[in-house]
């Protein structure tokens, strides 16, 4: 039996992953997060074998959760269930741990699959993550740089314009002509693949490596 600990701040992607899982007789959801903090005091009191894990989630994000609960326990498996197709930041989410990654649009059988394969000690990326990240690593045209950060897309460049200008979240939503909800998910993005701890942090970073650019 394979112990599943579903880790998303909606409720109702956690309610559809147990509807996707609940009549696989190999495979049992143990428990559910809403945050990666609330996710860090049950796990180690629950014997899971793989976390389904979001990254985009308010205070602890994805990345920073992921990272600690292998510290907490090495030999858990964790599959990222995002809408993130960015390879900058699927790249990101492996390399802090993860052996999976999954889209929030696939079906029960990727799910399933995914599952079975990382309990099984084998990586696995579904096939939209895994053309991505084949594109990435064979676009010669890429950047290569010092920068130790995953490239900021032209969205999230046009938002960190507009907090380096000291606009409101408001003020960069009404010039952007997008939701006040989109800034604050772009905000959140950028403090992921940064690592900055808030928007200071951000724009401190952004002016040392001229992420702007």
């Amino acid at each position: 039996m394979i112990r599943v600990f579903i880790v998303d701040d909606h409720r109702m992607v956690i309610e559809g992953l147990q509807l996707l899982l609940q009549n696989d007789d190999d495979i049992k959801v143990v428990g559910t997060a809403a945050s990666g903090e609330n996710a860090l005091e049950q796990i180690p009191t629950i014997e899971a074998d793989v976390v389904l894990l979001d990254i985009n989630m308010p205070g602890l994000n994805g990345i920073e959760t992921c990272k600690q609960l292998i510290k907490q326990n090495p030999s858990i498996k964790i599959i990222a269930i995002s809408m993130h197709k960015e390879s900058s930041l699927i790249k990101l989410m492996l390399s802090s741990g993860a052996k999976g990654y999954v889209l929030k649009n696939a079906g029960q059988e990727e799910v399933i699959n995914a599952i079975r394969a990382v309990y099984q000690g084998k990586s696995y990326l579904d096939d939209t993550v895994n053309e991505i990240v084949l594109n990435s690593v064979m676009n010669k045209s890429e950047k290569r740089n010092n920068n130790p950060f995953p490239s900021l897309s032209r969205r999230e460049k046009e938002v960190l314009h507009c907090i380096l200008d000291e606009l409101t979240t408001q003020e960069i939503a009404d010039k952007l002509h997008i939701s006040f909800g989109t800034v604050e998910t772009h905000r959140r993005n950028m403090l992921i693949k940064t690592g900055a701890r808030n928007t200071a942090g951000l724009v401190r970073i952004a002016l040392e490596y001229e992420l702007d650019k």
